[in-house]
């Protein structure tokens, strides 16, 4: 299933990270890991946030992808279904008229 994972990053953490240069690192293993279709970075509500679309197999992914997040930036997580066009377009088909 298409998802997207937003993390917002707790702000003194984040800054911890890029300090110690681990930041770059965190967000790098994460896109290798999940090889996300797009991968966006901005500031959200004044906090450090990324969104990354992806397909995740199966639920069990979400901790190994999440605990990086949390542990090592505080961060908030929230995954949320998602999808392109042709997902609509193909759900809009099976509606029964």
């Amino acid at each position: 299933m298409r998802v997207l994972l937003k993390a917002s990053m707790d702000t003194e953490k984040a800054n911890e990270a890029i300090r110690n240069g681990t930041l770059g690192k965190l967000i790098q293993e994460s896109v290798e890991q999940i090889k996300p279709e797009a991968a966006y970075f901005t500031a959200e509500n004044g906090q450090r946030t990324a969104f990354l679309v992806f397909d995740m197999q199966d639920s069990s992914q979400m901790p190994v992808i999440s605990e990086p997040f949390f542990l090592q930036l505080g961060a908030k997580i929230s995954y949320t279904p998602i999808m392109n066009l042709e997902d609509v377009q193909k759900g809009l088909s099976q509606l029964g008229r």
